[in-house]
Parts: structure tokens; sequence; C-alpha cells
């Protein structure tokens, strides 16, 4: 069975990226194999239901999408939303495996797709409440 829910981001700590830079929050770090592409659903664009080739994160660059799960649960997702589909292996139940996904809106939508290998670690679910004593505006969302 697929499902999902609305969470925040968890577990950042103040470090720095890279030598020189100035100190930011930053979340674990994934490593290992991943397929980073760019994929653009026209305006109209309708999926049946599928499962996700990969454990993965969806990205709205531009646009927006919604995305359905086989509990019935319905999100639709803008620019600063993140995804992570991993509704691998589910069992048709009732003509619906996986989720089934579509355009919102009048435009098309530009999404970012990161699907991740089987060395690299997922994120826990579901995630905790930010612990990081910042106001969580300005933090993005997962919906895991």
């Amino acid at each position: 069975m697929s499902h999902q829910t609305l969470q925040a981001v968890d577990e950042f700590q103040l470090g720095l990226i890279s030598k020189g830079n100035s100190p930011q929050w930053l979340s674990s770090r994934s490593e290992g194999q991943m397929t980073v592409l760019l994929s653009v659903l026209p305006q109209g664009w309708h999926a049946n239901w599928h499962e996700t080739p990969a454990p993965q994160w969806i990205i709205p660059l531009q646009g927006a999408w919604g995305v359905e799960t086989m509990d019935g649960m319905k999100v639709e997702m803008k620019t600063g939303d993140l995804s992570f589909g991993n509704d691998l292996n589910t069992k048709t139940n009732q003509g619906k495996q996986g989720h089934r996904s579509w355009t919102v809106g009048d435009e098309p939508c530009q999404l970012l797709i990161i699907q991740l290998g089987e060395e690299i670690a997922k994120p826990p679910l579901p995630y905790r409440k930010i612990s990081t004593n910042q106001p969580e505006e300005g933090l993005e969302r997962f919906i895991v």
C-alpha cells in the first residue's frame, strides 16, 4: 500500500559545506550511486497508476503537480516543495498500484528527479520535528 504524509525537514546541523564557506544549516549527506534527471510534464498531463522506478526525490522547479497514493491521499506540490517517492513493490488493490500523478494549473511542470541507488541510505521515516532551535519559516517541506 502506498501512502504519503506532510512532514518537516529534520536534523540540520550548523556546519561548513566547503572550506572557506560561511556556516549554514546542513542536512545529512547521501553519497553513492544516483541518477539525476529533469522532467517536463506538459499542461494537462495525467499518468495512470504506477510505481516509482527507484527511491527518488522529486523537486518541482516550475509549475505544480499532484500525486494520489493508494490510500486515497492527494497532495499538490509546487516550487519549493519536495517529495520522496519509494512506492516499490506495492500490491495491486482495487486497480491501484503505487501512485498516479498529474499537472496542476495551466502551465507545464518542470521537475528535478534524483533517483537513489541501493547503497545510498534512504531518509528515515517519518521525519521528526525540526531540531535546529531556529524558526521553521523558510525551511522547505517534504512529502514522504
